[in-house]
């Protein structure tokens, strides 16, 4: 029979303990002069609150068991993602609507396949932290493409009306840069799929093992967590590498002042 396991400080005070390891990294920011000081206080006052606020939150949510409801947090988790995405693709025109569409087409197309195959069952506490993984990393994936490609757009802009020049439509012109920003966000995530259970035991398996799962079990779920990422980076990808391209160009396939 499987048992949590037992820890020797409760809630609180374990927290309290952890937080040790933040003070020696203030002192080590401090000691080398990295000055570091500053944002680690506010990224842990944040993650502190934040984290607190989305525990309210989702016990909230969970006693409601409403459909609705777990649509509406997904949304706007989704909405803040875009905007964070956002921020990477500063100088790509509507790069609002480009981050929200790809980060929400993506991680819609992998939750409804996982729903639809009965991987999952949409329950909020099932289908919340699954949105929550998939949206996490879909955000970082539309991050890369955009930033990658409005770099690649600027720097190789000859290159580009070169090809037009000749003959090319935009898609073909683009080609290149299309294929290496797709490959730039999602190699991360093939070699972290490469080596995981190698160099590292992955979030979801080690939350379930300290749970009270079996290893074995926990082993399913992170394989299943592993394929769900890389299924909602490939959706993301492509979609945010298209919706960016075409925010270049012209429908006369000119590349836009």
């Amino acid at each position: 029979m499987i048992t949590l396991p037992e820890f020797p400080l409760d809630g609180l005070e374990r927290i309290g303990a952890a937080a040790v390891l933040i003070l020696i990294s203030l002192i080590i920011s401090r000691w080398r002069e990295a000055d570091l000081e500053k944002d680690l206080l506010i990224a842990t006052v944040r993650s502190f609150v934040q984290l607190i606020a989305i525990g309210y939150a989702l016990e909230f949510i969970f006693n409601l068991d409403s459909p609705l409801w777990t649509l509406t947090l997904l949304a706007l988790m989704t909405t803040i993602a875009g905007r964070t995405a956002a921020q990477r693709g500063k100088k790509i025109p509507h790069a609002q609507w480009v981050a929200l569409a790809s980060i929400g087409l993506g991680s819609a197309l992998t939750l409804g396949i996982l729903v639809a195959v009965n991987v999952f069952t949409f329950d909020p506490q099932t289908i919340i932290p699954v949105g929550g993984m998939v949206i996490g990393n879909s955000m970082s994936v539309a991050a890369l493409v955009m930033k990658r490609l409005a770099n690649d757009f600027k720097e190789q802009r000859n290159l580009i009306e070169t090809s037009l020049a000749l003959g090319a439509t935009s898609q073909q012109a683009a080609r290149p840069q299309l294929r290496t920003s797709l490959q730039s966000a999602m190699i991360p995530i093939v070699d972290t799929t490469k080596t995981t259970g190698l160099i590292k035991l992955p979030g979801a398996m080690t939350g379930m093992i300290l749970a009270g799962a079996s290893p074995m079990e926990a082993v399913q779920i992170q394989i299943v967590v592993l394929y769900m990422i890389i299924g909602a980076s490939a959706f993301t990808g492509l979609t945010a590498s298209y919706l960016t391209y075409r925010q270049f160009f012209t429908p006369a396939h000119q590349l836009v002042e």
